[in-house]
């Protein structure tokens, strides 16, 4: 069973920064996707960013420029830094893992509080 433990939210100011890090277990990390969501009060959750393990990205255009997203297979960790942060990033930011047969997320994390004050 894969388990995912995220790490590193808080609460910031704007234009602050702030690593999260999702450390991935059970299954082999090679053969999944791992991705970044984010849902804010009263929102939908978003995808935020994904990475293969071979290191292709994707970046959802809200954050393009400011988020950098990594991948450590020796660690089986993947990271999200988090740069010039706004109000508007303020959500609950959760880890997922998508195996590559799949079509979906299957493996959640329990989530990370972000709070970007103005």
């Amino acid at each position: 069973q894969v388990e995912l433990v995220e790490s590193g939210g808080g609460l910031v100011q704007a234009g602050d920064s702030l690593r999260l890090s999702c450390y991935f277990s059970g299954r082999t990390f090679s053969m999944y996707v791992m991705g970044w969501f984010r849902q804010a009060p009263g929102k939908e959750r978003e995808l935020v960013a994904a990475i293969t393990s071979g290191g292709s990205t994707y970046d959802a255009d809200s954050v393009k420029g400011r988020f950098t997203q990594s991948r450590d297979n020796a660690k089986n960790t993947v990271y999200l830094q988090m740069n010039s942060l706004k109000p508007e990033d303020t959500a609950v930011y959760y880890c997922a893992a998508q195996h590559l047969s799949t079509s979906s997320y299957g493996y959640w994390g329990q989530g990370t509080q972000v709070t970007v004050s103005s």
